[in-house]
């Protein structure tokens, strides 16, 4: 079974060139927006049954045929072997096979313009809502896996140096914040995404009586475009959803980056399961962080596709061009990569072992309590910009002996300091590290287990 006819062919009276017929097809990737092009036509033909343009007779006729359309769009097959140039043209044929010349009409005071920005508006909806509630099932999972290591210690690191002992649970938070931008990004973005354009036809408006706020109420819209050369040729929120999704990708690959580093036998912070993670084809001791490698790998491919859009947009005319057929591919694979990745991700999380042991020690060494050392110094009255200067004196002094801070004698250290006292070691202490970082955002157990709960509170409000 094949479509006959194009939606656009009295102009025409020579054959199209089979390549390029090809070409032009956008059928095998649009099919994608089948249900929403469905749905927004029964709205179309309801509003055109309200302007009088249709009986409700022939309304009637036309709703139940692509109800009838919708439902044998769940069949496997449905959609092979038809030769349609694109979703809409495949919707209108299909209509009209069940109800005769009828369904012609449903067309009416509508462009493929103004129908596919519809369609395009109405599927990014649900994607949009569909990766906020995967990105908060991914930050359910940091939750999960912080409440589950409350007292871990983990030794933070700057330049990939260790700078401070911090507490495992305030790095998982870390990505729970960056998480919460990308939801509220996400939010933001739907605010432009849910605005309707139908109504706007090829660009100058329709010329038949509907009431758009009718539809955009019975489509769940927001509100509707205000000018109809816009409304047509705006690709704006397709660049904003694939932004959104960059930022995630960039979050979700920096927390890759980490798991891939900690669970290296360098670090031996972490291991994957085996659930998530592969061995090797030749050397049968590796157990390699596949999954993580493959979420930092596909960023990449989500920025590439918000370069493209922008490429696209950049020079044309207004109002609508087939340039625009780009938009799809690069919208719905960068959905698909996204969702894929967070869900790869939660549960890499939720099958993450810690090992609490190697992260306490390498949270105790490595002159990680220098600053707390200064700050010391500091609240004995020396100021902090030559507290410091002691205090690397006193780093140097330590190497040279091989030894931490806090195995060194007072008397070593008060040969470099006499502002040192025998209270210092409680003050190098790694409790005393963790604990003095008390203000709002901050390290300490108390702070910890504040923002925790607060975290908690954000995700089920």
């Amino acid at each position: 079974m094949g479509d006959s006819k194009n939606l656009w062919g009295g102009r025409f009276t020579g054959e199209a060139d089979r390549g390029f017929v090809d070409f032009n097809r956008s059928f095998g990737f649009d099919r994608r927006l089948f249900a929403a092009d469905v749905r927004a036509s029964v709205a179309h033909c309801n509003s055109l049954a309200s302007a009088g343009v249709l009986t409700g007779e022939e309304a009637t006729k036309i709703n139940g045929g692509l109800q009838t359309i919708l439902d044998r769009g769940t069949a496997a097959g449905y959609f092979d072997n038809l030769e349609s140039e694109d979703v809409h043209s495949f919707v209108e044929a299909r209509l009209v096979e069940l109800i005769g010349d009828t369904g012609r009409k449903l067309h009416t005071g509508r462009s493929r313009n103004d129908q596919v920005a519809t369609d395009l508006r109405l599927w990014l909806r649900e994607a949009v809502d569909d990766l906020f509630q995967r990105v908060g099932t991914t930050q359910g999972a940091l939750l999960d896996l912080a409440e589950a290591h409350l007292g871990t210690v983990l030794p933070g690191y700057t330049h990939l140096q260790r700078a401070q002992p911090i507490l495992f649970a305030h790095w998982c938070l870390a990505y729970f914040e960056m998480l919460s931008r990308d939801r509220e990004r996400l939010e933001d973005c739907r605010k432009r995404v849910n605005v309707l354009p139908l109504g706007s036809a090829a660009l100058a408006g329709t010329s038949y009586p509907i009431d758009r706020e009718s539809v955009a109420r019975e489509l769940g819209f927001d509100s509707v475009s205000r000018n109809s050369i816009d409304a047509v040729s705006d690709r704006d929120f397709c660049v904003e959803f694939v932004s959104a999704g960059s930022l995630i990708m960039v979050h979700l690959s920096r927390l890759a980056e980490d798991v891939i580093l900690y669970a290296t036998a360098e670090f031996g912070f972490f291991e994957l399961s085996d659930a998530v993670a592969t061995g090797s084809s030749l050397m049968p001791q590796k157990k390699n962080p596949d999954s993580m490698e493959l979420v930092r790998g596909k960023a990449g491919r989500v920025f590439g596709h918000g370069t493209s859009l922008l490429a696209m947009l950049k020079g044309l005319p207004l109002a609508y061009n087939k340039d625009m057929q780009e938009d799809k591919e690069a919208v719905f694979d960068s959905f698909d990569t996204v969702s894929a990745c967070l869900g790869v991700t939660e549960t890499v999380l939720r099958n993450l072992s810690v090992n609490e042991e190697r992260t306490r020690d390498a949270a105790s060494t490595g002159y990680m309590n220098a600053t707390e050392l200064a700050d010391y110094l500091v609240r004995k009255g020396t100021s902090f910009r030559e507290a410091h200067e002691i205090v690397g004196r006193i780093v140097v002094h330590a190497i040279a002996r091989g030894l931490e801070l806090h195995e060194l004698s007072i008397e070593e250290m008060r040969s470099l300091s006499t502002s040192i006292e025998d209270d210092v070691l409680v003050s190098l202490s790694l409790e005393r590290t963790l604990g003095t970082k008390s203000q709002t955002g901050g390290t300490s157990p108390e702070c910890v287990t504040d923002s925790l709960a607060v975290a908690r509170r954000s995700l089920t409000s």
